[in-house]
């Protein structure tokens, strides 16, 4: 998760598809989706449907931090050690 929330954090406000996700952190989509739902559901990352950027083209899904995502991502990245991480960069 901590992958995630970080390259969400770094283009926050911006939404990021999940391809680029995938291209960021490493993670494969068998992984990352589950996690994007799992973060949504706890309130922490908002998704919305995005208009295609090339006709034909089907519209994808963006996702970005909510302001409780971004709470956390921040806490983590100022006390890494208060989640278990020697040297995290949330």
């Amino acid at each position: 998760m901590l992958a995630v929330l970080a390259a969400l954090y770094d283009r926050a406000p911006q939404r990021i598809h999940g391809y680029e996700l995938m291209k960021q952190t490493g993670l494969k989509s068998g992984s990352l989706y589950p996690l994007l739902m799992r973060m949504s559901e706890r309130g922490l990352v908002s998704s919305e449907w995005c208009e295609p950027s090339a006709p034909g083209r089907p519209p994808r899904h963006a996702y970005r931090l909510t302001a409780e995502g971004l709470a956390l991502a921040r806490e983590v990245r100022s006390d890494p050690g208060s989640f278990g991480l020697s040297d995290a960069k949330a």
